[in-house]
């Protein structure tokens, strides 16, 4: 196995084993841990956690989308700009319907582990960081996408949209998600020859 392929699978392993560690810290009703109690006092107005949570709405979200896969496409980068497309969203539908309900921890109404939000807006980060080869863009892309969670994670849980811990998840789902799929799609792209 090469180094690249090491630093890929040990990636995905990580962030698959975060995403199922968390949930046996969960209490039995589901509601919140010690570190979501810790992490949801009260640290930002409900005015300001709508400007900060602004990076994870899905508009936003889906711009981001459509801009990454046109800077591809400008490039003539067909197979990359396809890739930026399909990741994230076949990482929002394994985590909607196969992540969520193996779960089922509920807030309100919702299921609410791994957050959905998070998860499209981390896989589309990190999609697009696999896919650029320029390690600048890379290291600034992990470094946006890190203090967008840092934003989001307190405006979350002011809004009641979700705890700490569904947050740290859904990171940690997305980019195991995204890595594994790019890495697959870097496999069929080489087997095919293009």
């Amino acid at each position: 196995m090469s180094s690249a392929s090491a630093v890929r699978a040990t990636a995905i392993g990580a962030g698959a084993a975060l995403t199922a560690a968390i949930p046996l810290t969960f209490p039995a009703d589901g509601g919140p841990t010690e570190l979501d109690s810790v992490s949801s006092e009260n640290t930002v107005s409900p005015g300001l956690a709508q400007v900060l949570v602004a990076p994870s709405n899905a508009p936003v979200v889906v711009a981001l989308l459509l801009a990454a896969c046109a800077f591809f496409a400008l490039r003539r980068q067909w197979w990359q700009a396809v890739t930026m497309l399909v990741v994230p969203e076949v990482a929002l539908a394994v985590n909607t319907w196969l992540l969520k309900p193996l779960w089922d921890r509920r807030l309100d109404d919702h299921l609410a582990y791994p957050s959905g939000h998070t998860v499209h807006m981390v896989a589309v980060a990190t999609t697009f960081a696999c896919l650029v080869t320029d390690r600048r863009t890379r290291i600034a892309v992990a470094t946006l996408t890190v203090l967008a969670l840092i934003a989001i994670t307190p405006a979350m849980a002011e809004l009641g949209y979700h705890r700490p811990t569904d947050i740290l998840g859904g990171a940690a789902a997305a980019a195991s998600m995204a890595i594994g799929l790019c890495w697959l799609s870097d496999a069929l792209r080489a087997r095919r020859g293009a």
